[in-house]
């Protein structure tokens, strides 16, 4: 099968964006792994499919696939990179759309410079839901913010949050020396997160901004992780670290995220680009 796919990125978190508006492409697991492989597809951290509105109420239906052929919740760097698309393949002239998605309906917004700016939701904050088994943790009496995890001979102290998707964030002293490449991995897939977590690090420093590196599940460690972002600033607002309005700094770019607290959504705003479009077989 011949699949039409634009390739696009957002901070340097990179997209295979397929349009099926007009009808299902009916891929599966293998499908989109192919597509992710940066060998012998066409490479990307997730596949985006943008489908028809399944309802009144909102504009279209947004679909995630990560590079590893598994469905995700959410992804904040493809929601921008999502209303490029929709708009540059002249699928809609809104420049405000509500788009659903596995966690729910969020709302993007492109603005006069060429940004994107994305009604993220509120954070889920409530332990089942994200979902965290607490039993598999411990508390920490000097924070009950924090959640101690014993990570193969060492521990990690983290902040549980969802942004649709599953985030532990733990603060550590210099991001470019933390061990994320092994220490993500090991989080990622701790018993005390039954569907798996996005392991975040943030180094903070400022009030107002922060670093931050973030190891994906089921993608590995990418340039830049929208909700990722937003979930590192949700724990840093809640552990009084930082500011409602927040620079994030990622080896992809920079993201502004805002939080004004319980009770209120994320914003995140960022730039979406498209690299280039193509056609490619998929082997069946």
């Amino acid at each position: 099968m011949r699949i039409r796919f634009t390739k696009m990125q957002g901070a340097g978190n990179d997209f295979v964006v397929l349009d099926e508006t007009q009808g299902l492409l009916g891929l599966g697991a293998d499908d989109y792994r192919f597509l992710a492989d940066r060998h012998f597809g066409v490479g990307a951290d997730q596949i985006l499919s943008v489908r028809a509105a399944p309802s009144s109420d909102v504009d279209f239906e947004y679909v995630i696939h990560n590079a590893d052929g598994g469905e995700v919740e959410q992804c904040g760097n493809g929601s921008r990179c999502f209303v490029r698309f929709v708009r540059e393949q002249g699928l809609t002239t809104k420049s405000t759309i509500r788009v659903k998605v596995h966690g729910g309906v969020i709302s993007l917004h492109e603005l006069p410079d060429g940004r994107v700016k994305v009604d993220m939701g509120q954070p889920v904050l409530e332990l089942p839901r994200i979902p965290f088994l607490s039993e598999h943790a411990v508390a920490l009496d000097s924070n009950p913010l924090l959640w101690r995890l014993s990570v193969g001979e060492q521990h990690a102290d983290v902040a549980v949050v969802s942004m649709g998707n599953p985030h532990a964030v733990t603060t550590v002293a210099d991001v470019e020396q933390a061990p994320v490449l092994a220490l993500g991995p090991l989080i990622e897939h701790h018993v005390a997160f039954p569907n798996r977590v996005n392991a975040g690090f943030m180094q903070v420093m400022s009030r107002q901004q922060i670093k931050l590196r973030v190891f994906e599940r089921g993608a590995g460690e990418t340039l830049a992780c929208g909700t990722g972002a937003c979930a590192a600033v949700v724990a840093g607002v809640r552990l009084g670290l930082l500011d409602p309005q927040v620079e994030v700094l990622t080896r992809g770019g920079k993201l502004t995220i805002e939080w004004s607290g319980l009770g209120h959504p994320v914003w995140m705003t960022g730039p979406a680009t498209t690299v280039f479009t193509g056609e490619m077989e998929i082997p069946t």
